[in-house]
C-alpha cells in the first residue's frame, strides 16, 4: 500500500505542477482558454490573477514533493496529510465556486491519495 500512496501522492504533485504551467503561462493561449472556458478577452483580463494563482499550486506540488523526499517518515507522513489537506479544500472550494469539474479533477485526487496514505500508514 506504501508504494500506491506514494505513485497517488507523486501524481497529484505533477498534475499541481500541470497547473502551475496553465494558469502561469498558457492562461492566454488557446489550450488555457479551452481549459478554464474563457474567451481570449475574459483570458487576457485575468492573466495576472491566474499567474497568482498558478503559484499557489506550484507551492501545493512543492509540498508534496518535499514529502516525498523527507528522511524523517513520520515527518513526511505529516508533511503529506497537510498538503494533501490543502489540495483536498482547495479542490473543494474550486468545485463549490468556480466549476463543478474541479471536484474530480482536484479534490477526488486527492482525497483517494489522502486516504492511501493514511491507509499505508
Amino acid at each position: 500500500m506504501q508504494a500506491i500512496a506514494t505513485i497517488l501522492v507523486t501524481l497529484i504533485a505533477l498534475e499541481h505542477v500541470y497547473i502551475l504551467i496553465l494558469e502561469m503561462f498558457l492562461w492566454a493561449t488557446p489550450r488555457g482558454q479551452k481549459a478554464f472556458g474563457m474567451t481570449p478577452a475574459q483570458a487576457e483580463a485575468t492573466k495576472v490573477l491566474a499567474a497568482n494563482q498558478g503559484l499557489y499550486n506550484g507551492f501545493l506540488a512543492a509540498g508534496l514533493f518535499w514529502s516525498l523526499v523527507h528522511p524523517d517518515p513520520a515527518f513526511a507522513f505529516q508533511i503529506k496529510l497537510f498538503f494533501l489537506g490543502c489540495v483536498l479544500v482547495a479542490g473543494l472550494y474550486g468545485g463549490a465556486t468556480a466549476a463543478r469539474k474541479i471536484f474530480a479533477i482536484q479534490a477526488l485526487p486527492a482525497a483517494v491519495a489522502l486516504v492511501a496514505v493514511l491507509i499505508a500508514g
